[in-house]
């Protein structure tokens, strides 16, 4: 395991030195993520969210500053509240109202500062967007030829290729069905054990079992069980309908 390796104040003043010095016009800053919270480790970022009065265009940049890694999500005050609405709360990952709600406005706090932290906490309270019947019908045949997959692997190492594909999406469904928030990555066990104990716990034993022991029957059931809500895996009568306009002549490269 990592051990901490910068303070919470060691990484504001870094966090102070990057907004005066890489972005001077910014009206306001807040710097997040897990070195904010003082669970930093030697390979954790620092996550900035840098404010203007008025950009062309939202962006998103990395770099070092003095070899720290930083991540930084450049905004104005409407771009942000689109990406929060728009994207985070339809794609049920809340990855800037979380910055918004738990960061440390920089330079000061003020009005604006304020109104950016209140919309986060609106935005995580009002939870991800409810998933469409199309969605719905497009994870159920997801899911179910994972399964499918999973109940005759060829070998031990297409079954852990399997397993590492099933593992996200089956935990953002099992989320995203209870009306809560979702995740990614290392984030996922963390948001499974927020949200349900006995359901982290399932999935913990379930995978470690599969990656271990190379024994898949506990994470078919959970795969079962996390799809009956819905009438279970779809493949029958299944039907995605590709845009009009994504044809080429054949030719033409």
């Amino acid at each position: 395991m990592n051990e901490t390796y910068m303070t919470r104040e060691v990484a504001l003043d870094y966090a102070t030195r990057i907004l005066r010095e890489r972005y001077p016009g910014a009206q306001l800053a807040f710097a997040a993520g897990s070195i904010i919270r003082g669970e930093g480790t030697s390979t954790s970022d620092l996550d900035l969210v840098v404010i203007f009065d008025k950009l062309s265009q939202a962006y998103r940049e990395s770099f070092l500053f003095e070899g720290l890694p930083v991540e930084a999500f450049v905004h104005d005050p409407e771009t942000l509240a689109y990406f929060c609405w728009q994207m985070d709360r339809k794609e049920g990952i809340p990855s800037l109202p979380t910055m918004l709600a738990d960061g440390v406005a920089l330079p000061a706090s003020s009005q604006l500062a304020e109104e950016l932290v209140l919309m986060g906490k609106k935005v995580l309270e009002a939870g991800p967007e409810p998933m469409s019947t199309e969605e719905i019908s497009r994870r159920r045949y997801h899911l179910g030829e994972l399964l499918d997959d999973l109940r005759a692997p060829r070998s031990k190492v297409e079954m852990m290729a399997i397993g590492t594909a099933l593992y996200g999406p089956l935990a953002d469904f099992a989320l995203r069905q209870r009306g809560v928030y979702s995740a990614t990555g290392k984030w996922i066990p963390r948001r499974l054990q927020a949200t349900d104990e006995q359901l982290h716990d399932r999935f913990h034993q379930a995978f470690e079992q599969l990656f271990r022991e190379s024994a898949s029957a506990e994470v078919i059931a959970l795969v079962e069980d996390v799809l009956a809500p819905v009438d279970g895996p779809l493949f029958e009568d299944y039907r995605l309908d590709a845009p009009k306009e994504w044809r080429q002549k054949v030719f033409e490269v």
